[in-house]
C-alpha cells in the first residue's frame, strides 16, 4: 500500500468522538465483525485483497444482485479498464426504490422537496417505486429503449429522482444537466451523448426569481436534431410554448401505461453519463455503471458518513453535478430520507438551512464552505432546534479555518463533526473523508475511503509526507468511471498518463505524519465557482459568439465568498471597443452562475504553437511567479495582461 490508512492520531483535534458516536459507526461494526482491530488494519486489507473486501461490503450493505457476479473484478481489458462484478445482474432502481417498497420502509418518506418559496412535497418509498415504474413505462411508450440516452434538465423536484431511477429501470442511460446552463452548454451535452429525449420543467426559481428552463431547453433542442421527445414537468405552472408531436407535459403522460419489467442490467451496463469540464476541449462525459456507482455510493454513505435508515440527509445539490446522483444512490440505497432543496441556503431567510433542519428532522446536513461563509457574514446567532442533527458534511471545495470553526463551534456547539469529503465525478464518490468516529483537525480529512490506496506524490513520483504534492490513487475501485463517453484516449491521457498505473486526480494535497490530510486546490486550470466546476473553454466559446470579440481567455481567481470567480480577458476585433454588454453573450449561452468579470486586452500570451497560456495569465493577473516562459511567442507579450487591481470593464 503506497499511502496511509485512516488515522486516530490527529495532532490537535477539534473533534474527538465520544463512545455513542463510535458505538453507532457502521464502519467500526463491520471492522469488528470482519476481525480487525483498527481502521488502519481494515483499510490495508481492503486494498490488499479487493476480492474479499468488496464481497464483504456487498453482503454487509445488502447490495442485492438478482444474479450473483462471477468475481469482483475482471482486468482482461487492461488495468485501466476494469469490469466490476462481471456477470452479476443488478439495477439501481431496484436498490433505491422497488425493494424498499416491499419492506417495512414502504410508508417512510424517501424524498422530500423543499421549494424556494417555502413549498414542501414528499414521496414515500412506496410512492417513489410506483412512480418510477410508471415513468419507465411511459418512456418505453415514447420509444425510448435500453441504452438510449435521456438528458435530465430538471430542478431538484421529486420528479427528478423519479426520472433518474425511471431511466435506470428501463435500462436507458440518464444524462443529468445543471439547471444553470445556457442553451449552448445544454445542446453540447444533448449532441455529445446522442440523446433521444429530454426531460425538463417549465421553470425553476432562484432567490424567488423565475428561471425559464423550458425556453433554454427549446433553444438547445433546436440545435440537437437527435432529440425526438421533450417531457415537461409543470413545476411553476407557467404557460410555456409546447411543440406538437414532440413535447408532452409530465402530468399528461398516461396514468396506466402497459407495465414493463425492470431491465435485467449487467453490472457494467451504463447507468448514467455525468458531464464535467476540463481545461481544454469539449466537456467530458463521465460514464458510470449500475454496479460500480451503486456500490461506491453505498460504501461512502455507510462507512464514510455513517448513514442509517433512520437518517434524514439534506444537501443543496443540483442534479447535474455529481452530488445530485450520489445523494440519490447513496441515501436511498440505505433507506434514508433525502431532502432536496431548491435555490440557495440564505433565501427566503438567512436561517433557511436551520429552519429546514428543524422542520424535516435533518440528521446529516450538507453545507458548502461558500455557503457557510455567506451565512457567517450575516451574523446570525439563533440556529433554532438542531437537536436531531448529528453531523455536518461538505464537499466540492476547501475550507478556511475561521469558517470551519464558525460552523463547528457556533452552529454545531462543538457537538457535531464536519464530515469533509473529497473526490470527483470521475471517481464515482470520495477519495478522502473526515470519518466522524475518529478525531479530526479543523478543515481537514483523517483518511482515505475504504478500498482506496491514496498517496501524495512529489514531482518525481515518490510518496511524500509533510509537503504539498499531487493526490494520487494506486489501485482501482468500484465507482471509477468506465472512461469518458466515446473517448477512451482522452480518459487515459487525463488520469493515467503521468505515472504508469497511477491515477492522477489533479488536486494539490498534503498529508502529515499524524495522518491528517489537507487539499490545497486544483493543479490544473479547471474553475470551481461555489463548488461547481466549469472549463475555461466553455466560457470562452460563449464569449466568442459575440462577433466583436476576436480572442478570449478565461481563468479562475480566488473569491472569499464563492471559492473562485471567473475572470475573462478578451481581445476585441479591430474597430470595436466593447463594453459591459460583452458579458451578456456569456450570460446567455453559459448561464449566470459562471458569468465572468471582463478585461479588454490587446493580445493574449500564447506559446509558439498557438496555445493560450492560461496559467501564465493567471499568475500575471494575481502577481504570482509566472515560471518558465521559454515557450512564449514574443509577439504576444504577457505584459498585456493587467494586474488584479486594474480597473477593467467589469471587475
Amino acid at each position: 500500500m503506497k499511502g496511509p490508512g485512516p488515522s486516530a492520531a490527529a495532532a490537535e483535534p477539534a473533534w474527538v468522538p465520544d463512545e455513542s458516536v463510535r458505538a453507532r459507526s457502521r464502519f467500526l461494526r463491520a471492522m469488528k465483525s470482519w476481525g480487525f482491530g483498527t481502521p488502519a488494519e481494515l483499510h490495508e486489507a481492503s486494498v490488499a485483497d479487493p476480492e474479499w473486501f468488496w464481497r464483504a461490503v456487498v453482503e454487509d450493505l445488502d447490495i442485492t444482485f438478482t444474479t450473483p457476479f462471477e468475481r469482483v473484478v475482471d482486468e482482461s481489458a487492461g488495468r485501466l479498464f476494469p469490469r466490476w462484478f462481471p456477470g452479476g445482474r443488478i439495477n439501481a432502481a431496484t436498490l433505491c426504490a422497488h425493494r424498499h417498497a416491499e419492506s417495512e420502509l414502504a410508508t417512510k418518506e424517501a424524498v422530500v422537496y423543499e421549494g424556494d418559496g417555502g413549498q414542501r412535497r414528499a414521496l414515500t418509498y412506496g410512492e417513489l417505486s410506483e412512480r418510477v415504474r410508471r415513468f419507465a413505462a411511459n418512456l418505453a411508450q415514447l420509444g425510448v429503449g435500453r441504452g438510449d440516452r435521456v438528458v435530465l434538465f430538471l430542478p431538484v423536484v421529486p420528479e427528478a429522482v423519479v426520472a433518474f431511477l425511471g431511466c435506470a429501470m428501463l435500462g436507458a442511460i440518464s444524462v443529468p444537466a445543471f439547471t444553470g446552463y445556457g442553451p449552448d452548454a445544454l445542446a453540447a451535452r444533448l449532441n455529445d451523448s446522442g440523446a433521444v429525449a429530454l426531460v425538463t420543467a417549465d421553470g425553476t426559481t432562484r432567490r424567488g426569481k423565475r428561471v425559464a428552463l423550458k425556453d433554454t431547453a427549446d433553444r438547445a433542442v433546436a440545435e440537437s436534431p437527435g432529440v425526438r421527445h421533450v417531457v415537461v414537468v409543470r413545476h411553476l405552472a407557467d404557460d410555456v410554448p409546447m411543440t406538437a408531436g414532440r413535447d408532452v407535459y409530465w402530468d399528461e403522460l398516461p396514468a396506466d401505461p402497459p407495465e414493463i419489467r425492470t431491465a435485467d442490467t449487467e453490472s457494467n451496463d451504463p447507468l448514467t453519463i455525468i458531464y464535467t469540464s476540463g481545461t481544454t476541449g469539449k466537456p467530458k462525459g463521465i460514464l458510470h455503471s449500475h454496479a460500480g456507482f451503486t456500490v461506491k455510493a453505498a460504501t461512502d454513505f455507510a462507512y464514510g458518513f455513517d448513514i442509517h435508515a433512520d437518517d434524514v440527509i439534506a444537501w443543496i445539490a443540483d442534479l447535474g453535478w455529481m452530488l445530485g446522483p450520489l445523494l440519490i444512490l447513496g441515501g436511498l440505497q440505505l433507506g434514508a430520507t433525502i431532502v432536496l432543496t431548491e435555490g440557495v441556503p440564505d433565501y427566503p431567510s438567512p436561517g433557511r438551512l436551520w429552519e429546514l433542519a428543524e422542520r424535516d428532522g435533518v440528521t446529516f446536513q450538507g453545507i458548502a464552505p461558500t455557503a457557510a461563509r455567506a451565512l457567517m457574514a450575516r451574523g446570525q446567532r439563533d440556529f433554532g432546534d438542531l437537536s436531531r442533527l448529528r453531523a455536518f458534511a461538505s464537499t466540492g471545495e476547501a475550507w478556511d479555518e475561521p469558517t470551519w470553526h464558525w460552523l463547528f463551534d457556533q452552529v454545531g456547539q462543538a457537538k457535531r463533526p464536519i464530515v469533509n469529503y473529497s473526490g470527483g465525478t470521475e471517481t464515482g464518490g470520495g477519495i478522502l473523508v473526515a470519518y466522524p468516529f475518529l478525531p479530526m483537525e479543523p478543515a481537514s480529512f483523517n483518511g482515505p475511503l475504504p478500498g482506496m490506496d491514496v498517496a501524495v506524490l512529489d514531482a518525481d513520483g515518490k510518496p511524500v509526507t509533510g509537503q504539498v504534492g499531487e493526490l494520487t490513487v494506486h489501485n482501482t475501485w468500484p465507482g471509477m468511471t468506465h472512461a469518458f463517453w466515446q473517448d477512451r484516449e482522452r480518459y487515459v491521457e487525463t488520469y493515467w498518463s503521468k505515472w504508469d498505473g497511477v491515477w492522477l486526480h489533479g488536486d494539490l494535497t498534503a498529508v502529515d505524519a499524524s495522518g491528517t490530510w489537507r487539499i490545497h486546490g486544483r493543479s490544473d486550470d479547471t474553475i470551481k465557482v461555489s463548488g461547481r466546476r466549469v472549463g475555461p473553454a466553455e466560457i470562452e466559446a460563449a464569449l466568442l459568439k459575440d462577433r466583436r470579440i476576436a480572442e478570449a481567455a478565461v481563468i479562475g481567481v480566488p473569491d472569499a465568498q464563492r471559492g473562485q470567480r471567473v475572470v475573462a480577458f478578451v481581445v476585441p476585433r479591430e474597430g470595436n471597443t466593447g463594453g459591459d454588454d460583452l458579458v451578456e453573450t456569456a450570460l446567455a449561452n453559459v448561464g449566470k452562475a459562471f458569468a465572468p468579470s471582463l478585461h479588454l486586452v490587446t493580445t493574449l500570451p500564447k506559446t509558439k504553437n498557438g496555445k493560450i497560456m492560461r496559467r501564465a495569465i493567471r499568475a500575471r493577473h494575481l502577481g504570482e511567479p509566472v515560471g518558465d516562459m521559454s515557450s512564449l511567442d514574443p509577439a504576444t507579450p504577457l505584459e498585456a495582461i493587467p494586474a488584479a487591481d486594474h480597473t477593467g470593464v467589469r471587475e
